[in-house]
């Protein structure tokens, strides 16, 4: 199988400035955003970096796109694919359009219907399987195989890391020091990308990584020292289902200062909030930063507080306050 990058080292600062070069034609410079209300809540300024105001409604599409414009003309040719159960098959499906290459797109057949319609807009080749990894690995085998399309992992690729990382990296020059970085953690593409912005701009900035309390794999890997898959993860959090893999768990490790859960309430609450208070869409992943922030003890940690909005693209029909938040199973 021909994947994005031959190297799994973590990207260097050239490397994301690279990318934030080449990606620039391609995605919004996100804004900072201020909430009083929220920063009384909290107990500390919040400065919100909103990706749900992104191309594709996420920061995949940093990511993505910065991995399609990498690849050589001989292997472009052939297409991309990857499997995703949303974001990253969209913002993967957008930039593929953007370069005038088919995007061949494996998704779980649970995916929210807002994120199929997503990726089927952009103008990939859709396959559905079923919601395991087994059957998203095997999906994607098979139309590697039958395309020669490049795999491009949504967060095991060096070069979807340093696009990630470009959000934090705007984050931290537009908002200016902050004592404490925030962002979500599934298969760990973003928080990787935040540290690495990070220590190469604000070293003395502290990472928190936010993750919900029913998919919380990589909070028990960091307790334990070693890479724990997921076990049967159960969340609203659609977008944070996934495990940490070898090179985002290298990085955590190596710059998170902790990991901080949040349950199925406090994420709908964090959601509830951003929509009233900040008039903002944003989907459940998104809001478990904000969760975070709530439940932590930030206001003994700092004052300033980056917060990133990972995106919004929500099921509007199904709102969660509408509905009663699924929680983990009981033993």
């Amino acid at each position: 199988m021909v994947v994005a990058g031959r190297k799994k080292d973590p990207p260097l600062a050239a490397d994301i400035r690279s990318a934030r070069e080449r990606i620039r034609p391609y995605v919004h410079r996100t804004p900072v955003l201020t909430c009083t209300t929220l920063d009384e809540m909290a107990g500390c300024r919040l400065f919100f970096k909103p990706e749900n105001l992104q191309k594709a409604g996420a920061f995949k599409a940093r990511g993505a796109t910065n991995a399609v414009f990498c690849l050589p003309e001989e292997l472009a040719g052939h297409g991309v694919a990857t499997h995703s159960s949303g974001n990253h098959a969209a913002a993967l499906a957008r930039a593929a359009r953007l370069r005038g290459i088919p995007a061949h797109i494996v998704m779980p057949e649970n995916s929210p219907e807002v994120k199929k319609a997503a990726v089927a807009g952009y103008g990939a080749e859709i396959t559905f399987c079923a919601p395991t990894l087994q059957a998203r690995e095997d999906a994607l085998g098979e139309v590697v195989e039958k395309t020669g399309a490049v795999f491009i992992h949504p967060y095991d690729e060096p070069l979807v890391i340093a696009g990630q990382a470009t959000a934090a990296l705007e984050l931290l020059e537009d908002a200016g020091p902050l004592d404490i970085l925030v962002a979500p953690v599934g298969g760990g593409g973003l928080m990787s990308g935040t540290c690495l912005a990070a220590a190469m701009k604000a070293p003395a900035t502290r990472l928190v990584g936010a993750e919900p309390a029913g998919a919380d794999d990589a909070f028990r890997s960091l307790q334990a020292g070693r890479l724990l898959p997921s076990e049967n993860p159960r969340t609203i959090a659609d977008g944070l289902l996934t495990s940490l893999s070898p090179l985002t768990f290298s990085i955590l490790r190596k710059y998170l200062e902790c990991i901080v859960t949040v349950g199925e309430e406090d994420i709908v609450h964090a959601m509830r909030l951003v929509f009233e208070r900040m008039k903002l869409v944003v989907e459940p992943s998104a809001a478990v930063a904000l969760a975070a922030v709530l439940a932590g003890d930030f206001r003994q940690h700092g004052r300033r507080v980056g917060v990133i909005l990972s995106g919004g693209n929500v099921e509007i029909e199904s709102l969660p306050w509408c509905r009663p938040a699924p929680g983990p199973k009981s033993g």
